[in-house]
């Protein structure tokens, strides 16, 4: 019973946060609500009895890749790359979609898994988390293990791109030509009555 109520609230924080840090307009505040999420999915891989696998969670994940993320928001302008971003809304949406129906395709369809490999309870009962989960990762899954690198890669790609645009259109522009002038600020030319 208390394993039931640890998953919803696991379960409820992740659905949540996660919510929170993609709807939050404030950059910041997305990171935090990702870093909830990350300690949440922990929380639910202590309640599999895969503890390796929530410290990897917690040191790679909350540490790491969270900091990464923290670095590259350090080198967006948020007011300029707002007009960009809402420009995509709509390939989002649709790329949100898409991927909800790949997982609740998966999700129906689970007994496809189940039947490839020995990654079974009995397997990790008698070898242990952490060899099980070695063993799995680079025999059965070195394909997907493999994609996801490639998937990590194209997103580190894409980050130096987009950081890259930002400092060209910055170096393009004239000197002075983002500061704006208050009314205080303008001067009456000498001899001209104002």
């Amino acid at each position: 019973m208390t394993a039931q109520i640890l998953f919803f609230y696991f379960a409820g924080m992740i659905v949540a946060s996660a919510a929170t840090a993609v709807a939050s307009s404030n950059l910041i505040y997305s990171a935090l609500s990702l870093l909830i999420t990350f300690v949440h999915v922990a929380g639910i891989y202590i309640l599999l009895n895969a503890e390796f696998i929530a410290a990897v969670q917690i040191i790679v994940y909350a540490g790491a890749i969270l900091v990464l993320y923290l670095f590259v928001l350090m080198l967006f302008n948020p007011q300029q790359e707002r007009v960009y971003l809402h420009r995509q809304r709509t390939f989002g949406v649709f790329l949100g979609v898409v991927l909800l129906g790949m997982m609740l395709f998966a999700a129906f369809r689970s007994e496809i898994l189940s039947t490839r490999g020995d990654f079974t309870v009995a397997s990790v009962r008698a070898t242990g988390h952490t060899q099980a989960t070695g063993d799995a990762l680079f025999t059965d899954f070195v394909f997907p293990f493999e994609i996801a690198s490639l998937i990590l890669l194209v997103a580190m790609i894409g980050a130096i791109v987009l950081a890259g645009r930002g400092v060209a259109r910055r170096r393009a522009a004239p000197p002075g030509a983002g500061a704006v002038l208050q009314p205080a600020q303008l001067k009456p030319e000498v001899g001209v009555a104002p």
